[in-house]
């Protein structure tokens, strides 16, 4: 991977990373690169990769190191553009050397997203995907029009499997277990800052905006 700007987006499940990703990519022009959104197309596609994690990504676990570290390879071997946001990756320090060593050892700017366990509950549990046209509404911020329905094709809205009460706390009890220590581990990097979540979406994006222009 040639030389680029690498930023960062950490935090619980539900924290905002991707909404907060995206909209950071336009801003900036970065290439956002989502392993979840990856993981869970290569799941809709049936490919090998996607029966392969499948089942591990609905249990709340982490998808290994191994798999993770070859689909954000191929992706960052492409043109980059201004630079690149990663959002979901890395999740271990195990994942973390494996960027080092791929970006040539340079720094990145790393945001970390903080909120509460009982909102991270309340965020997923109340999210509610398309079957048709992948649309996410959420039951407490972004209802759709019609209970059940997509504002957009009218397919039927669906609770995703690793939504469920049960597999969010499992998934917050990995995230604490094995994401949480990169805190540490990217505060040594000189780069690292803190953001609160728990605001909308607005508030919180100027608020990492501002952030990373004092790093």
């Amino acid at each position: 991977m040639s030389e680029k700007l690498v930023t960062i987006l950490l935090g619980p499940p539900g924290a905002g990373k991707g909404t907060q990703a995206k909209r950071l990519a336009g801003r900036f022009g970065y290439l956002h690169v989502s392993t979840g959104d990856i993981l869970r197309e290569e799941v809709r596609a049936g490919t090998d990769l996607g029966s392969r994690v499948e089942a591990i990504m609905n249990s709340g676990e982490l998808v290994p190191d191994e798999l993770v570290a070859e689909i954000v390879g191929k992706k960052l071997a492409r043109d980059t553009g201004n630079g690149i946001l990663l959002d979901g990756f890395p999740r271990t320090l195990a994942q973390a050397t494996y960027l080092s060593r791929i970006s040539n050892g340079a720094p990145p700017v790393v945001i970390n997203l903080k909120l509460e366990d009982a909102e991270v509950v309340r965020r997923l549990n109340g999210r509610r995907h398309c079957r048709g046209c992948g649309n996410i509404y959420n039951l407490y911020y972004s209802e759709p029009r019609k209970e059940g329905i997509c504002d957009s094709c009218g397919e039927e809205l669906v609770l995703r499997p690793d939504d469920r009460e049960s597999v969010i706390r499992e998934r917050l009890r990995v995230y604490r277990d094995q994401t949480q220590p990169l805190v540490d581990y990217y505060k040594t990097e000189g780069r690292y800052g803190e953001v609160e979540a728990s605001g909308g979406i607005r508030e919180v994006f100027d608020s990492v905006v501002q952030t990373m222009s004092r790093m």
